[in-house]
């Protein structure tokens, strides 16, 4: 009975006999089913309860901004200046005719400048927290890449460039030599306007996760320069000779890490120069970017970010060898044995061949089809000719079933067999 007709059923009750009946119990039902438990508005969702368990504070998880800060000019001159670009090109009498006629055609080398200097540097942020770059590097700090860092692999001779962008893959036979990079150092992150003295910079190129001789979280060095003046690379002072990424056999994907740091003045890094013999020496090049960033954040403050994904290629076994001066590792995934239930005395609904195959040895399984498939063809004529209408040959009626269907796979050259 529903809700309505028990509810009518209660007033009439009340009118004939005048006197007051017992209120009536209600009890929800959901498409034919009670409705058990708290209802909706009471009970507790499984976030509620999850968040409930594992309280923090916000001030220690809180995250901060080491990265230079932005400054923004008022809204009303954003709101005028759009206003103004509005009213210029609606009255292009030039642009008006060129989109009618369809040969109005867009610069995207303007648009790739206005979108880098308005919402490119909080796009590469987001990118960077979706690839666990911040936590990885510096934990809770994060910033905004104020100034945008241009990378690319020369391949091919110059022929051709692999550009670092947004967590793109680049193969180590790409990147086997250094890169080129180029930003504008003679611009302040913070106004964006030109700098009125010399400004010095610093690139670090490291991998949160090559470093496989340290089982700690540390991090592989491949490439450090200081006190590039004006944003002049390659008149920097390198400490760090570039070592191509390395990510071994069977790890899947690592990330590359270029951070641009900008310098207060001139810096005595001498400590982190590698010698001469210590290019290829992995533990010289243990990094941690939070130490560093720790030991130096009042002369350093992040203001470039750029990283890609590497992973193996066959060019990497030669690295090792003659490069690292050690053996390749190759890790492989540990399977676990196929559970197989106990051997029936007879299967039903189950080919008895192959439930018998799952019982045997599979070294001497496949010893049988290998010899199988060889007793098949000759050393130098080769495998027999084939039967023209295969399925047109009968099969006696005393076979049973599993054998005429091996016999049907063998004419049709079908089946296990045919894998070796």
């Amino acid at each position: 009975m529903s809700f309505s007709n028990l509810l009518m059923k209660s007033c009439l009750n009340q009118g004939i006999h005048g006197s007051r009946v017992p209120s009536v119990l209600y009890t929800g039902t959901r498409q034919g089913h009670t409705i058990r438990g708290k209802p909706p508005g009471v009970a507790r969702t499984l976030e509620q309860r999850l968040r409930e368990e594992t309280l923090s504070d916000p001030e220690v998880v809180a995250r901060v901004n080491i990265g230079f800060p932005h400054l923004k000019e008022p809204r009303s001159a954003q709101l005028k200046m759009r206003l103004e670009h509005l009213k210029a090109q609606r009255t292009s009498k030039e642009l008006e005719k060129l989109a009618r006629s369809n040969k109005l055609t867009i610069d995207l080398e303007k648009v790739q400048q206005v979108y880098v200097k308005t919402t490119g540097h909080h796009d590469l942020r987001l990118m960077a927290d979706h690839y666990g770059i911040f936590e990885h590097l510096y934990g809770s700090a994060f910033f905004v890449p104020r100034v945008p860092l241009n990378i690319n692999y020369v391949l091919d001779g110059g022929e051709r460039l692999a550009p670092v962008y947004n967590g793109n893959v680049i193969k180590p036979v790409e990147a086997s030599t250094a890169p080129q990079v180029t930003f504008n150092g003679l611009l302040d992150p913070i106004t964006g306007k030109a700098a009125t003295s010399d400004t010095f910079w610093t690139l670090v190129a490291t991998n949160p996760d090559a470093h496989c001789t340290n089982e700690s979280s540390s991090e592989c060095l491949h490439w450090l320069i200081a006190n590039i003046p004006n944003g002049k690379v390659n008149d920097g002072q390198v400490l760090a000779e570039y070592l191509p990424p390395f990510p071994p056999r069977g790890v899947g994907y690592q990330r590359m890490v270029f951070v641009l740091y900008k310098q207060e003045g001139r810096l005595d890094l001498g400590s982190y120069q590698l010698a001469d013999g210590d290019y290829n020496n992995l533990e010289k090049r243990t990094f941690s970017t939070l130490d560093f960033y720790r030991r130096h954040q009042e002369q350093l403050t992040p203001a470039g970010l750029a990283f890609y994904q590497t992973n193996w290629d066959e060019s990497l076994s030669q690295f090792y060898h003659d490069v690292l001066k050690c053996k390749e590792p190759v890790y492989e995934y540990d399977f676990p044995k196929p559970y197989l239930a106990d051997q029936k005395f007879f299967p039903l609904k189950q080919p008895f061949n192959l439930y018998m195959d799952k019982h045997r040895d599979q070294k001497r399984l496949n010893k049988e089809y290998l010899e199988r498939k060889l007793a098949q063809t000759h050393p130098f004529d080769g495998p027999d000719t084939p039967l023209r209408y295969p399925n047109a040959h009968p099969i006696g009626s005393e076979v049973p079933s599993w054998l005429k269907t091996e016999v049907r796979k063998q004419r049709l050259r079908m089946g296990r067999v045919q894998d070796y």
